[in-house]
């Protein structure tokens, strides 16, 4: 892997820092981890107690960036209820608000004048839901799967709101309940640090091998990419912000995969390249970025997937851009080369049912998909080549224990597999 010199991004992104990766020393240690570690697809008992407790009660952080310091309020005539939350901080008008846990956006409502205003109400996986209001912008839409950490909107004064603040509320049915983060009450009036400081699952070719690499987005402070590296400590490149949503793609054609965010605000992409940092505008806020490299020419190029529509856009080298409607409104978008010719294909997962659905054009023939079940509902859906065969295999990570399933088999759609567990990231909860 080549990590650039310097870096153009804005601050406070940084430049990436060499920690001593080689191919010689990653891909037969990754590949012996994989061989000798084994894991059922279902999760083990304690995983599984722990996930029932989580779909009972939820499991939510505060509705900021990692490590931000606010301060929270109620009063006894506070509408809807006493257990709502104002929360407050210094020049807080515009600071960032994100998911406090993972869900499906139910209410995006970015032009509210009275009430809540501007808000976004999330749907989780337990039936209960947060919402957030008075927003001065928001950035998600309806029907769009969020994670926990993921950027919603801005704190503003919209609706009925004499100052700037973020209105927050843990709804279980039609009752506010009393707020819960880190699986602590929150005791009201009190200022606290947000633990909102989530990993984010990815995979590629890091070194340029023929083995995926193991990598995650850490939320942090001061957000990161670690790599992982079995046998020793991770390589952690840091780069973006903790708003951010990452991506990986060989922007140079060096073989290498390098770091990328897309800044939703600005729908910018920052593409990280040994030469420095590319900007390129693309897409709407509410778009979720995905890569690839769609005519098979070495170099990856940039895309997102829609939320709340079944549409991905892919933008190539030369600005033209491929609109491919494909999947439901909910799903999350992947991509992968499903059938080893090069090309990146496109795919989708339905986190509720835990089903991935791939599509792959040959030629000038019709495409054709296949419905691969693979993971629990709520696992995040994670592609790579684990077996270095030429045939991007299917994975997920599972959040509660911060452990990558991935599926090895010939290729994509095919039933015979072996599934394999590696423990990378930081468990949530």
């Amino acid at each position: 892997m080549r990590f650039p010199r310097t870096t153009t991004c804005p601050q406070p992104c940084e430049s990436p820092r060499r920690r001593g990766l080689s191919r010689r020393m990653l891909a037969p240690a990754l590949v012996a981890v994989f061989v000798g570690a084994t894991a059922s697809l279902t999760a083990p008992a304690g995983a599984a107690t722990e996930e029932a407790a989580r779909k009972m009660h939820g499991y939510y952080e505060m509705p900021f960036p990692c490590g931000q310091q606010w301060t929270g309020k109620t009063w006894s005539s506070h509408s809807p209820s006493s257990n709502s939350v104002d929360w407050n901080r210094p020049d807080d008008e515009d600071d960032a608000v994100v998911a406090s846990g993972p869900g499906t956006v139910t209410v995006a409502n970015k032009t509210g004048q009275t009430g809540y205003g501007r808000y976004v109400q999330i749907t989780h996986a337990n039936r209960e839901a947060t919402l957030y209001a008075h927003l001065s912008t928001v950035s998600v839409a309806v029907g769009q799967v969020v994670d926990q950490g993921a950027l919603v909107g801005t704190v503003g004064s919209t609706g009925n709101s004499t100052g700037a603040h973020l209105h927050f509320e843990q709804r279980s049915g039609s009752k506010v309940r009393a707020a819960v983060f880190s699986g602590q009450k929150f005791v009201y009036g009190a200022t606290q640090g947000s633990r909102n400081c989530v990993d984010v699952p990815m995979a590629a070719n890091m070194i340029g091998g023929a083995v995926a690499e193991l990598v995650v987005f850490r939320r942090a402070k001061r957000a990161k990419f670690r790599v992982q590296q079995p046998g020793t400590a991770p390589v952690v490149i840091r780069f973006g912000l903790s708003t951010d949503e990452p991506l990986l793609g060989d922007w140079d054609g060096d073989g290498a995969a390098n770091v990328a965010v897309r800044r939703p605000a600005e729908s910018n992409f920052y593409l990280s390249t040994p030469a420095g940092t590319h900007v390129v505008n693309f897409g709407i806020p509410a778009d979720r970025p995905i890569a690839g490299d769609w005519n098979g020419d070495g170099l990856s190029e940039i895309g997102v997937r829609r939320p709340g529509t079944p549409d991905f856009y892919l933008r190539h080298s030369d600005g033209s851009v491929t609109h491919v409607p494909f999947g439901d409104a909910d799903d999350v978008g992947v991509t992968g080369d499903w059938n080893g010719d090069r090309v990146t294909d496109l795919g989708v997962y339905d986190v509720a049912t835990a089903t991935y659905t791939l599509r792959v054009v040959t030629g000038n023939s019709a495409p054709w998909t296949a419905v691969v079940p693979f993971g629990n509902p709520g696992d995040i859906p994670v592609t790579g080549d684990w077996d270095g065969n030429g045939f991007t295999d299917l994975g997920v990570w599972r959040p509660s224990t911060g452990t990558f399933m991935s599926r090895r088999a010939p290729n994509a759609q095919t039933t015979a597999r072996t599934v394999l567990g590696v423990q990378f990231g930081r468990p949530r909860g």
